[in-house]
């Protein structure tokens, strides 16, 4: 059991307390809900009986929600969120299991992807659905069974399934292209960086053995964003294998390299160890288990 019935307020009032906060008037919550001014009223009352907590005081012909009646709006909102988007989800997947994945933007969509889609050949019976995380969070308190993580492995809490390595290689608009294979040549062109790898340059110049420290440059926090910038002439952008292939094969980006440099780190599946593995994600661990040898990562060996 949750809790007491006693503490747990009808949707009716959650909804009107939330659309007063949200709109500033009870007139306003009324419209947008389509009901009545005085029924509103009446289910923010039974709110603040039910409660036994000040939720709102009398002004004039109007009400304001008091400290207590904004925060509990607050709590309510991302209650109706959360059960909207559950309804969505149970919506989306109808009779079949639903899996929810958090990835990295770049590496899910172009990496990960492909073999969802075959891993949704293969399990008709699973629908996967994905959503965008840049750094480690509560996977149970957001309803996540798994995300692709990026580095070591430093997020407490979780098993890992190692995915893949990285290679990164410069890339450039054709008219940024150094004119020698030289990697000093590369330290007089403007350099685009990505947030989450703050050493990423330094650590590829250190690799070609010159010394670079202290690097600036526009600042990303995508690898697509990095690489549409790099497509416009703004600089040269350090991209992984599987997004650069693809700017290449479309003449959007030129190597500004000739080969590719292996990074630290690895991509990792990681899914909470507490709590029994639910069997969606048992399919999927399986089957990226089954497609590890196009696979390239240090964890592997």
């Amino acid at each position: 059991m949750i809790a007491p019935r006693r503490f747990l307020p009808s949707i009716q009032s959650l909804l009107a307390i939330e659309a007063v906060d949200r709109l500033g008037s009870v007139v306003a919550a009324a419209e947008d809900l389509a009901l009545t001014h005085s029924a509103v009223s009446r289910q923010l009352k039974i709110l603040q009986d039910q409660i036994g907590v000040e939720l709102f005081r009398r002004s004039g012909k109007g009400l304001t929600l008091t400290p207590s009646g904004i925060d509990y709006a607050h709590a309510a909102r991302d209650c109706l969120r959360d059960l909207a988007r559950a309804s969505l989800k149970l919506r989306a997947a109808g009779s079949r299991v639903s899996l929810n994945i958090a990835i990295r933007p770049a590496f899910g969509m172009h990496w990960l992807a492909p073999r969802l889609q075959a891993f949704a050949r293969r399990h008709p019976e699973v629908t996967v659905n994905l959503s965008t995380r840049l750094a480690p969070f509560d996977l149970a308190r957001e309803g996540i069974d798994a995300a692709v993580h990026f580095g070591g492995r430093d997020w407490t809490g979780v098993n890992y399934l190692p995915l893949a390595g990285e290679r990164v290689i410069p890339c450039c608009h054709p008219d940024l292209a150094p004119d020698e294979e030289n990697s000093t040549s590369l330290l007089s062109k403007p350099l685009l960086h990505l947030e989450s790898r703050p050493g990423a340059w330094e650590e590829w110049f250190d690799r070609q053995g010159t010394r670079a420290v202290r690097l600036r440059g526009m600042l990303f926090d995508q690898f697509t964003n990095m690489a549409d910038a790099a497509a416009l002439g703004f600089g040269i952008a350090l991209l992984p294998d599987y997004l650069a292939e693809r700017q290449f094969a479309e003449g959007r980006l030129v190597r500004a390299w000739p080969s590719y440099t292996e990074t630290k780190g690895c991509y990792y599946l990681v899914w909470s160890d507490q709590g029994k593995l639910g069997p969606a994600l048992t399919l999927l661990l399986s089957f990226l288990r089954d497609s590890m040898e196009d696979c390239h990562c240090p964890d592997l060996v």
